[in-house]
Order: structure tokens, then C-alpha cells, then sequence
């Protein structure tokens, strides 16, 4: 176990600088440029970037990014230099900052002007565990334009120590960025956008639920009237602490999704370090979570490889084609949870409240 662990950490550490902000002029012949709104709470530490150290107060901002051509589908190619090929990886291409929070509401306004009511959707990323700034900026992008976001994307970035070594620090930066995460949910809502769907990953999960829990207790309701659906993607999580948090609602804000596989190795190695408790992204059964009106997708038969096991919905491509169905798959997630299920290949099972969907890549071919 002790040779697992270690081989582990040095494949997640084998890498350049992870605080490197790979920039480039613009984009290639052929490749796309994304915009995307940044809310960040760490520390730039005298850089032109922002560090893992983290920041007394928040730094709004947008920046560009360019896509490259030379990719699949789900695939986020990074290089850890300043500058590289913009045709091979992302790269950032220009930067606007704002120097209110008020400012930051008018920018993700103009974000949308341009587009029809009815697509005005703002999305809310918050990357999970050992991710540098431009990890999750990219992220960030690569799923905006894999899933044709038609409105604005908004990410939020906190002080992640960007080093497997560093579980503990980021947890406790977990906890140290919930006013952080609030006043970007408040500076989103003032933006008045037709929806606001909030989406988590891995230990950001846990600072979206810990964030949606103070403004609850603060704002009894607001996420339930603010809020167009919450989606956590492989939480890491424990089990009981999200039934806890989740029992602070009145109501848990609809849709509430959560993406589970019992293939991810992540959740695995957290749950030994956090003395085998289950973690939420690795639940198999809808059982536990009955009492909470949430639907359960499983994604296990569509993990592949190491590192996209943790995160299987925004790096496979056939995984991206289903939820990427755009408006009918959304007005089932709207309307009911069984109508949403007929619309998901797979095997759904209810459990009082909740519902799990089991997909499965074979029937996509039936």
C-alpha cells in the first residue's frame, strides 16, 4: 500500500511548474477562443499570476483563452511553461481586471447581452483538490466550449496548494474561502441572469455545500430562489457530512445532480486517508440519500485511464454527447425526474426521494 501510495503522489507530481500561466498572442488557424470570468481568493504574491497562497480579499477578473485544434473532444492538454504552442495546448491570450465587485456583476452582464433571454445561463465552476490557478481556468474553458455554453462562464478560484501533498491545506482553504464563494454567488445574482447553475468537483464540492449552508442559514431560501440547478462531479465528500449539511435546507435548490463511479481511484486513495469513509463520489446506491429530492448518475462504465476517472463527465466524449443534449435533456431536468430519466441510456432506480441513474455506454448503440 505504501509503494501505491508513493507511486501515486509522483505521478501527479510529475510535472514542470504547476503555477506556470501558459500565454500565447491569440488562437491558431482553426482553434476557438473562450472568455471566462474569474473570482479568485488567492494570493498573486507580487506575480503577475495568482499562487496557491491565499488573498484577504477577492480578485475579479476575465480572461481569454485559446482552444487548440490539435485535441478530441474532453481532452484538456496543459504544458507547464509560460509559453508554448497555442495549436497543441491552451493558453491565455488576454486579461481584464475589475476593481469592484460591482464591476464584476456589470462584466458578467455584458458576458450575456449579446445573447438571446432564454440562453442567458450562467455557469459556476469550482475545481476540486491540487489544481493551480490555470488548471481550473482551463478546465473552466475546455468544458464551455465542449458543452456549448451559450451564456457566461464563471470560475471560481481558491487556494489550492497545487500538490498532492497537499490535502490538508486545501481543505482548511476550503473552509477559509466560504465568504469568498458567497459574495461571488451575491455578485452573480445582482448580474440577473435567467439561471445560475453551480457545478462542483471533487473538493470543491465540499466548499459548495459548506458555502450553500451558511447562506442558508443567513438567507433561509436563497439557493432554492437564486440558484438553477447545483451539480456536484465527484465529490470528495464524506457521506454523512453532506446528509448533515444537506438537512440544513429547506429545500435543496432543483436540479441537484451528483456524478458517482466506484472506478474513481481519487475517491479510493481519500477514503484510506480519511480512514476508509465512504466518500459521496462513490456511492453505488441511491439508499442513503433517499430522504433528499437529488438524482444519482453513475458514470463507472465510461471511466477510463488514471486521471480522467476523476473526472469522467467532462472528459469523455461520449459522456459529453449525452449531457451536452442541450435543451430537451434540460427541460426534463426541469420539468420531472422521470422524464429526465427516459432521456439518460441507462438503468434508473428510485429510492423514495431520490433517483439514480446507472448509465451505460452500451446502449448507446441500441
Amino acid at each position: 500500500m505504501r509503494l501505491f501510495l508513493i507511486s501515486f503522489f509522483i505521478l501527479l507530481t510529475a510535472c514542470a511548474d504547476r503555477l506556470a500561466v501558459p500565454v500565447s498572442d491569440g488562437p491558431v488557424a482553426g482553434g476557438d477562443e473562450q472568455t471566462i470570468l474569474v473570482a479568485s481568493l488567492r494570493d498573486s504574491m507580487g506575480t503577475d499570476w495568482f499562487t496557491g497562497e491565499r488573498a484577504e480579499t477577492l480578485s475579479f477578473l476575465d480572461v481569454d483563452v485559446a482552444i487548440p485544434p490539435e485535441r478530441d473532444t474532453g481532452q484538456l492538454r496543459l504544458h507547464r511553461h509560460a509559453n508554448v504552442d497555442p495549436a497543441k495546448y491552451f493558453t491565455i491570450t488576454d486579461r481584464q481586471d475589475y476593481d469592484s465587485r460591482r464591476a464584476f456583476s456589470r462584466a458578467i452582464q455584458n458576458q450575456m447581452k449579446d445573447v438571446p433571454r432564454d440562453q442567458q445561463d450562467l455557469v459556476i465552476y469550482v475545481h476540486g483538490y491540487n489544481n493551480s490557478f490555470a488548471d481550473g481556468v482551463f478546465r473552466a474553458a475546455q468544458m464551455a466550449h465542449d458543452f456549448d455554453i451559450t451564456g457566461a462562464m464563471l470560475h471560481f478560484s481558491w487556494p489550492s496548494a497545487a500538490n498532492s501533498l497537499g490535502y490538508t491545506y486545501d481543505r482548511d482553504s476550503v473552509l477559509y474561502s466560504r465568504d469568498g464563494l458567497e459574495e461571488t454567488l451575491r455578485a452573480a445574482a445582482d448580474a440577473n441572469p435567467r439561471r445560475i447553475i453551480l457545478i462542483g468537483h471533487s473538493l470543491g464540492t465540499m466548499l459548495v455545500m459548506e458555502t450553500l449552508r451558511q447562506i442558508e442559514i443567513k438567507s433561509p431560501g436563497w439557493a432554492d430562489r437564486t440558484l438553477g440547478g447545483v451539480v456536484l462531479i465527484s465529490p470528495d465528500l464524506d457521506v454523512d457530512l453532506f446528509q448533515a449539511q444537506a438537512r440544513r435546507f429547506a429545500e435543496l435548490p432543483q436540479p441537484f445532480v451528483i456524478f458517482v463511479s466506484n472506478k474513481d481511484r481519487a475517491l479510493q486513495l481519500s477514503a484510506m486517508i480519511n480512514g476508509y469513509h465512504p466518500r459521496l463520489g462513490g456511492l453505488e446506491s441511491a439508499e442513503e440519500l433517499s430522504e433528499f429530492p437529488l438524482t444519482l448518475i453513475d458514470v463507472s462504465e465510461f471511466a477510463e485511464g488514471l486521471g480522467p476517472q476523476h473526472f469522467t463527465v467532462g472528459t469523455s466524449p461520449a459522456l459529453i454527447k449525452i449531457l451536452g443534449a442541450g435543451s430537451e435533456l434540460q427541460s426534463a431536468f426541469d420539468e420531472d425526474r422521470a422524464a429526465r430519466s427516459g432521456l439518460l441510456p441507462g438503468t434508473v432506480i428510485t429510492a423514495q426521494r431520490a433517483t439514480q441513474v446507472i448509465l451505460s455506454p452500451l446502449l448507446l448503440t441500441q
